[in-house]
């Protein structure tokens, strides 16, 4: 079959990082939009994007694009695409929709449009005037954007960050794309010491895990394409199998966490647990400044509580203030921070060696990176 068009989306500010994981899976013909990886695959691709994009919010199948001024342009070129080649007859297939300068300013109206055209180009395949819409799920999205219209077809479901292993949340828990996201952008391999002193749920601990032993994210949990007639079952067992086999369990793990709220520790063993690091995974309930993370050429990566009331902002304060001075005991230790505090350098006490504008959900965060020394060569390979 001829190469399918695909796009892997993501937060703002991560996509040269799902850039780079869809390069290390072998993709090379790999463009980046704002949001959106574009790149090339078959059905099979599809299977192992979708089990093994780490930062990725979801895969997407490019329908179609073309300008659309009009609401007869919208209907006209939805219907020229050949949905009848994905959707069968007793298929659900919602349409989704965003605008963003562009005449077609209304959502709805624009989604009925899509709708409509879709309908009208499966009843000149399957000979019907009913669609029952009582089998497998296909999600269309139509996205407006400078008067042109993007369609696209959702092979993935829920978002890539549901892992599977977090059953309980935190109050304010980070995303497990986003975490993922972080440790690529940090200095840390397997072999050096990883730690978080405000880990919260354990996200960040369980994805550093993950990456060590090579675990694709997506193996715990299944996909809307896997219900799709046109992709054969066995391509997923393949794909799962070549993930199955990609695991390196064998290797030792250096990770460990704390955080100052004891139910925040519940919640952390439990999503440990589920993920099947409770051995391999230590965590505590400890203020910062009491953490004592062990070993040399260390990584920390946190998330620290950002305070959005006076009282809570004092409280921050405090803390990035213990951070920093925790920090000076650390000499060969690398330091990164997620946060939307403006004074966390004056807080910390330190200048960041970089910083990266980066989205946690919708609160715009900086990721504050202080550079420790990297690990002589005979310890340990430099990344």
């Amino acid at each position: 079959m001829a190469q399918l068009q695909l796009i892997a989306t993501s937060a703002m500010g991560l996509e040269a990082v799902v850039a780079r994981e869809l390069k290390q899976l072998g993709y090379e013909d790999v463009t980046i939009d704002n949001g959106r990886v574009f790149f090339t695959g078959d059905y099979i691709d599809i299977c192992r994007c979708n089990l093994w994009l780490r930062s990725s919010d979801r895969v997407l199948i490019k329908m179609g694009e073309f300008p659309a001024t009009t609401f007869d342009e919208l209907f006209e070129g939805t219907k020229a695409l050949p949905w009848e080649e994905w959707i069968p007859a007793d298929g659900e297939f919602p349409v989704e929709g965003r605008s963003h300068k562009s005449q077609l300013s209304s959502v709805p109206a624009s989604q009925g449009i899509v709708k409509k055209a879709i309908v009208e180009k499966l009843k000149l395949t399957y000979d019907t005037e009913w669609f029952p819409e009582d089998g497998s799920r296909y999600v269309i999205e139509v996205i407006l954007l400078n008067d042109r219209a993007l369609l696209t077809l959702d092979t993935t479901g829920p978002g890539l960050h549901k892992r599977g292993y977090r059953k309980l949340v935190t109050e304010a828990p980070l995303k497990e794309t986003l975490a993922a996201a972080l440790i690529q952008l940090s200095r840390w391999n397997v072999s050096r010491p990883f730690y978080d002193p405000c880990c919260g749920s354990g996200t960040m601990l369980i994805e550093a895990a993950m990456i060590g032993w090579n675990i694709a994210p997506g193996l715990r949990r299944t996909f809307n394409s896997e219900d799709w007639a046109v992709i054969p079952e066995e391509l997923w067992e393949q794909a799962r199998e070549e993930a199955f086999d990609a695991v390196r369990d064998d290797i030792p793990l250096q990770i460990s966490g704390s955080d100052i709220d004891p139910e925040a520790i519940e919640v952390a063993q439990a999503a440990i647990k589920s993920a099947g690091f409770a051995k391999e995974i230590e965590v505590s309930a400890l203020p910062a400044h009491r953490a004592r993370p062990q070993g040399e050429y260390g990584v920390i990566i946190t998330n620290p509580p950002y305070g959005e009331r006076l009282s809570e902002e004092k409280e921050v304060q405090k803390l990035l203030r213990s951070l920093g001075r925790s920090y000076l005991d650390l000499p060969t230790w690398s330091f990164f921070a997620i946060t939307s505090t403006k004074s966390f350098e004056e807080d910390f006490g330190h200048k960041a060696d970089k910083r990266r504008k980066l989205f946690n959900g919708r609160i715009e965060t900086q990721y504050y990176q202080y550079l420790g020394p990297l690990p002589p060569r005979n310890k340990t390979p430099q990344q």
